[in-house]
Formats: C-alpha cells, sequence, structure tokens
C-alpha cells in the first residue's frame, strides 16, 4: 500500500463518520418535524370545537343584543307616549287645576279671616262688659 491508497482510506474512513453523523442528526431532525407534526395536528383538533364554541356564543350574544335593541325601541316609544300625555295633560287640566286650586285656597284664607273678624267682634263685648 502506498502513502495516497492509506491517505485515501483515511479519508474514506471520516467521510463514512461524517456521513453517519449526518444521518443521526437528520434522524433526529425528523423525529423532532414528527413531533411538530404531531402538536399541530393536536392543536388543530383542540382549536376546532374552541372555534365552534365561540360561534355560537356570538350567535347568542347577537340574538341578545337583537332583544335589547326592541326593548330600546319600545321603551323610547313608551317615554314618547308619556311625553305627548303629560303634554295633553297640562293643556287640558293643568291651566284648570291651578285656577281651581288658587280659587280654594283663596276662599279658605277669606272663611279663616271671616271667623278670625267674628270672633275678634264677639270677644269685644265681652271686654266691656268688664269695664
Amino acid at each position: 500500500m502506498s502513502a495516497g491508497q492509506i491517505a485515501a482510506l483515511i479519508a474514506a474512513g471520516a467521510f463514512v463518520v461524517l456521513v453517519v453523523l449526518l444521518a443521526i442528526v437528520l434522524f433526529k431532525l425528523g423525529r423532532t418535524l414528527d413531533e411538530a407534526t404531531i402538536a399541530i395536528r393536536k392543536a388543530h383538533e383542540s382549536t376546532d370545537p374552541l372555534l365552534i364554541g365561540a360561534n355560537e356564543t356570538i350567535t347568542h350574544v347577537n340574538t341578545q343584543l337583537e332583544r335589547v335593541d326592541g326593548i330600546t325601541a319600545n321603551a323610547q316609544a313608551v317615554s314618547g307616549n308619556v311625553s305627548a300625555l303629560s303634554s295633553l295633560f297640562t293643556a287640558t287640566l293643568g291651566g284648570p287645576l291651578v285656577k281651581t286650586a288658587a280659587l280654594s285656597y283663596g276662599l279658605s284664607k277669606a272663611v279663616k279671616a271671616r271667623r278670625k273678624k267674628a270672633e275678634a267682634k264677639a270677644a269685644r263685648p265681652a271686654k266691656r262688659g268688664r269695664k
């Protein structure tokens, strides 16, 4: 064997070691990719029910918002009706009621004043008789 052949054998052996090391690295990389694929598949399988549940929740919330919108519209209509009714009441009965209340207050004051005056008049002769 010549020196060139020995060098070729050493180079071939180093190449075999290099190929074995690369094969180990590639094998481990393949296992890592398999594990990543399994993790992605599991994540995909678990997100489907989650997305379906989120979709159902959003549908339910939209239904409730439509109901609230209807309630709000009805409350607005009732508020408008109450406002119109109070305006009508004020226009038709407010003025006469205020006038009637003022009249009754004035009459009660006048009656009280007359009673005081009559009592005062009745009390005067009794005082004059004592003197």
